[in-house]
């Protein structure tokens, strides 16, 4: 197992954590409601995935 030698300095542990940051989600309009969506899902408030319900497209 590797053991430490030399205590990291702030500077060096502060450019590894760089990359730890979250990213909100990207979010579009809803064409039918105007509700915000995620891109290629169906709308949380009607349903609707690209024009046309979800609901409709499941029980094909």
């Amino acid at each position: 197992m590797a053991v430490q030698q030399r205590r990291n300095s702030k500077t060096r542990r502060d450019k590894r954590r760089t990359h730890y940051t979250l990213s909100a989600p990207t979010l579009v309009k809803c064409p039918v409601c105007g509700e915000m969506k995620r891109p290629h899902h169906a709308c949380p408030k009607c349903g609707n995935v690209g024009g046309a319900e979800a609901t409709a497209a499941e029980n094909k």
